[in-house]
């Protein structure tokens, strides 16, 4: 019978596994209160599996699992949290859990998990675990999200953390790719040595096989002196190639040859240099389409994708805007004490805008945002006209007609507190403006520039019939 020990210092929670676990068939459910109290209970249970909470009084989650690993590294872990945070994620596998979930719990998907993890540890004689490699707790890495797919990319940024294998990072642009390359090194026990970021794009093509590997003097016109290449320099330490699928072919087989014997020559020279480098690299190319048509070396493809980490496209992770958004207001604002607010309004247009430019144009709009609001709170009007123009309903440039100068008129009375519009005008502006929108209330507080609680007030104060408008 497999053994199941819980750790938590909740009785609530003690309570609902053992409604959930405690009939299992062919399953022993044990609780612990306290990380103390189960590494006391631990060498003579010997629990096939152990599910703790992160944030406990005492030892915490992360602390307990520590100290377990000390003189346990079988007994697979998950750990349990209310904050799916970048540092919580890539700190739990970084120290060898087997996976951790988030509160509250998928009763279904908890128990296919826990299925999963016995399942792991009957038939492995050993799990794989990973030993504290860096005391630090506080990383700002700008990583942000809690969507399935980006709670992926945690764990798997924790697991590369603790080994020195290749790892390919894909993606669109302005997904984050050179972030995660980031968190990696951080948390590598290379932290302590250089990190060095290369676009292999933004390099002229007879320039970036000197920059990595260096030159000789007179190697080539006006190399005057020799010259340490990145791969030098960088010995100990992690070189993070950006956008690799740029690489021309000579350079790709030197990029080879380090990946495969650590050794390399400077341009011009014969004498092999050695060097201990981690390589990262990442791409928005699909490679795989470059291998086919040979602009890319397949071998040199199976060296880098060792671990992959897809990076998702905001679109597709539209739920993690709004604490996307909420970092950039706090990261870019003039007050960090006193961060702007974002009006309902331009939050909800912020998660329907498609986001070519993904993370990186999402918060060129904030900064452009906070540049362009006059009070504290960040209105429609305020975002980037390609964002506020994308409203359905909302007037585009050049569109003169009475909607559009109704949505100026209302947004000059806001910026300026001396303008006033005179009653009789205002209701004709909104009557036009019902019209306009089929008497959609939410999409005409959208084309005048207000809320729909404000519009709402409006229609009542100017009574305007309820046949014009729909709720």
């Amino acid at each position: 019978m497999d053994k199941l020990l819980l750790i938590d210092d909740e009785a609530d929670v003690r309570y609902s596994f053992e409604r959930i676990f405690g009939q299992e068939a062919g399953l022993e459910l044990h609780t612990a209160g306290s990380g103390e109290e189960a590494l006391e209970l631990i060498p003579q249970l010997r629990p096939d599996l152990v599910i703790m909470d992160v944030r406990m009084g005492g030892l915490t989650g992360i602390e307990t699992l520590q100290r377990l690993r000390e003189f346990d590294s079988k007994t697979p872990v998950i750990l349990m949290t209310a904050f799916g945070t970048t540092q919580t994620a890539i700190a739990a596998m970084k120290h060898g859990a087997y996976d951790y979930v988030l509160k509250p719990f998928d009763v279904p998907k908890l128990k296919e998990l826990v299925a999963n993890a016995l399942a792991a540890a009957r038939a492995m004689k050993e799990v794989v675990s990973y030993e504290p490699l860096l005391e630090k707790e506080d990383y700002d890495l700008g990583i942000i999200g809690q969507s399935p797919a980006m709670q992926e990319v945690f764990k798997t940024i924790g697991q590369l953390a603790a080994s020195d294998a290749t790892a390919l990072i894909t993606g669109e642009s302005g997904t984050g790719k050179e972030l995660v390359a980031r968190a990696i090194y951080s948390h590598s026990h290379r932290s302590d040595r250089l990190f060095l970021a290369i676009n292999c794009a933004a390099i002229p093509e007879h320039l970036l096989e000197s920059e990595l590997f260096g030159h000789e003097k007179g190697a080539f016109t006006g190399a005057h002196t020799q010259r340490i290449g990145k791969f030098e320099q960088c010995d100990g330490g992690t070189i993070f190639l950006d956008e690799i699928g740029d690489m021309t072919a000579p350079t790709q087989t030197k990029i080879l040859r380090v990946l495969q014997s650590g050794a390399f020559e400077r341009v011009g020279g014969n004498a092999s240099v050695k060097t201990d480098v981690r390589i990262i690299a990442a791409t928005n190319r699909p490679l795989e389409k470059a291998v086919a048509a040979r602009d890319f070396r397949e071998d040199l493809f199976y060296r880098l994708n060792v671990v992959r980490i897809q990076l998702p496209a905001l679109r597709d992770r539209t739920d993690d805007i709004p604490q996307l958004v909420d970092y950039f207001l706090t990261k870019n604002s003039p007050n960090p004490r006193r961060p702007k607010t974002l009006q309902p309004e331009a939050l909800a247009q912020l998660k329907s805008h498609d986001w070519p430019g993904n993370v990186r144009e999402l918060e060129n709009a904030i900064q452009r945002a906070l540049v362009m609001t006059k009070g504290d709170a960040i209105l429609l009007e305020d975002l980037p006209p390609e964002i506020f123009q994308a409203i359905p309903g909302a007037p585009q440039s050049g569109d003169d007609n009475l909607a559009s100068l109704s949505t100026k008129l209302f947004q000059w009375a806001r910026a300026d507190a001396n303008l006033k519009i005179i009653p009789a005008v205002e209701r004709e502006l909104i009557i036009n403006a019902l019209k306009e929108t089929n008497g959609n209330q939410v999409q005409a507080a959208k084309l005048l520039g207000i809320t729909r609680a404000t519009l709402r007030k409006r229609i009542e104060k100017f009574e305007i019939k309820r046949e014009l408008t729909v709720e």
